[in-house]
């Protein structure tokens, strides 16, 4: 029986087994290859700790409101199959699909498990992965619409100075298009080495260690006092957003992107932000309709974002870090993802 990664308790992951179903007329079964988690949202699930355990975003009242009694609840626990996106070959397509083949690689979103049957009938998040683009840059499809909003929400445009905050798939990918824009300088901020470097190696201009310098402060005498014209955060900690508002150019714009915990410290708005005249933007690109809207919408975000990566505007290879066996994915999920963060960017598993 195939087998899949499961988050059985608030912090533990097993590897499961499972009994796929007989696929229908529009869809296609695909063997997995490859196959990454998310780091942000997905291990606040896994913790126990989203606020959409227990409440739901009611799209109508645009708040999150209780879940009733009767509904279930936003994580089951045990059932719960862990992983963001994978890459694979299709094995199997049903009598209704034309424009997919067996034996075709594609790229989706989905858990870390063997095999996914997909609806391959209109569907533009089931995409072909060309030959010449690598499976890592293929699982960064979806913090690259992330990263891609941020810029945009953000208003970087050509000359910019830019600091981005947090250095996991979604910060390195950030400042890989800010690069490309032609931002100038690029800043990039982790306490992380590892990511530094990825961040290095993405083209950051210059690479700041929050542990060992006053951010606010470097950012400011890197641009000539000037300050950043955006900081996109995206690591959701309270002091990257006091260092934010530290460093930011006076009428100078914050694109949050991060998935913030409850800030019980660390926050100060009667300092630099009471004078500087900032702009605070929470950046979301699932979240409908966006400042751009109707012109520009997700599914206009997801294609953009995949034609970057299929063209190698944006690429996964410095980011995807560690890689491990599928059978050793419980265990790496728990060390990487959840409890020693600072030894991975983003989690790989290859079966």
């Amino acid at each position: 029986m195939p087998r899949m990664l499961v988050a059985t308790a608030p912090g533990k992951a097993e590897i499961v087994e499972y009994r796929d179903r007989k696929i229908a007329a529009n869809e296609v079964m695909v063997e997995v290859e490859f196959a990454s988690p998310k780091h942000g949202s997905e291990i606040a699930d896994f913790r126990g700790e989203s606020p959409l355990i227990d409440e739901y975003y009611d799209d109508d009242w645009k708040l999150l409101l209780p879940r009733s009694p009767d509904q279930k609840k936003g994580v089951e626990f045990g059932s719960w199959n862990l992983g963001n996106m994978w890459v694979g070959k299709i094995v199997v397509k049903g009598v209704d699909v034309k424009d997919y083949g067996v034996g075709e690689r594609v790229c989706s979103y989905g858990g870390i498990r063997e095999t996914h049957i997909v609806n391959a009938l209109g569907n533009h998040r089931l995409l072909r992965v060309p030959k010449a683009v690598s499976w890592k840059s293929a699982v960064c499809y979806d913090p690259a619409q992330f990263a891609l909003s941020g810029i945009r929400d953000g208003n970087v445009r050509p000359g910019d100075h830019v600091a981005v905050i947090g250095l996991g798939a979604i910060g390195l990918l950030t400042v890989q298009l800010a690069k490309k824009i032609g931002a100038s300088p690029v800043i990039a901020v982790d306490p992380i080495e590892v990511r530094r470097e990825a961040a290095r190696n993405s083209g950051a201009d210059f690479t700041l260690d929050p542990k060992a310098c006053d951010v606010g402060l470097e950012i400011k005498s890197l641009t000539a006092k000037t300050g950043a014209d955006c900081i996109i955060e995206t690591s959701g900690a309270p002091s990257a957003l006091q260092s934010a508002l530290r460093g930011l150019a006076h009428g100078g714009t914050i694109s949050y992107v991060a998935w913030a915990k409850e800030f019980l410290g660390g926050i100060n708005f009667g300092r630099e932000a009471h004078y500087n005249y900032g702009r605070l933007i929470f950046s979301r690109a699932a979240s409908e309709p966006g400042p751009d809207y109707p012109r520009w919408d997700r599914k206009r975000v997801e294609r953009v974002c995949w034609e970057m990566i299929c063209k190698g505007s944006i690429r996964g290879d410095e980011i995807v870090s560690p890689v491990v066996g599928f059978e050793e994915s419980a265990k790496a999920y728990c060390k990487y993802v959840d409890t020693s963060p600072e030894l991975s960017i983003k989690l790989g598993v290859a079966f």
